[in-house]
């Protein structure tokens, strides 16, 4: 019997750990609506990640929708036309070409903090 009364202080602090999750579980897809993604699917933004990550998601795109656009802003440039060669050159085994390259810039901040970033577009296919 003592056992029982155990198990139902255990239920009843489950209960209340249940309860207190709950409200942040609704409140995380509020969170996550604007992470939602508005770009074109075989658009691949390039970061701080490694540029191997890149080359194989291009690779997927490529495979699914036949073109690519590999996409940078600043120090991240060099790390674009690297995921580009890599998936031309060493994973596409000559199936893969770039199309087209644009750069452009972009005007980022406002007031005394605007600056210019320069961005490239490499479009990848067959």
């Amino acid at each position: 019997m003592p056992r029982k009364k155990s198990d139902t202080n255990e239920s009843e602090g489950h209960q209340a750990a249940e309860v207190a999750p709950a409200p942040a579980q609704q409140s995380a897809p509020q969170q996550s609506a604007p992470q939602q993604r508005t770009a074109p699917y075989n658009h691949i933004f390039v970061g701080q990640k490694p540029v191997m990550n890149y080359a194989m998601s291009a690779l997927i795109q490529l495979s699914q929708a036949g073109e690519v656009v590999v996409k940078a802003r600043g120090m991240a440039i060099s790390r674009a036309v690297d995921v580009a060669e890599i998936v031309t050159k060493r994973l596409g085994n000559g199936a893969f070409k770039v199309k087209d390259i644009e750069i452009s810039t972009e005007v980022v901040g406002e007031g005394a903090e605007q600056r210019n970033i320069s961005s490239i577009e490499i479009v990848v296919g067959k």
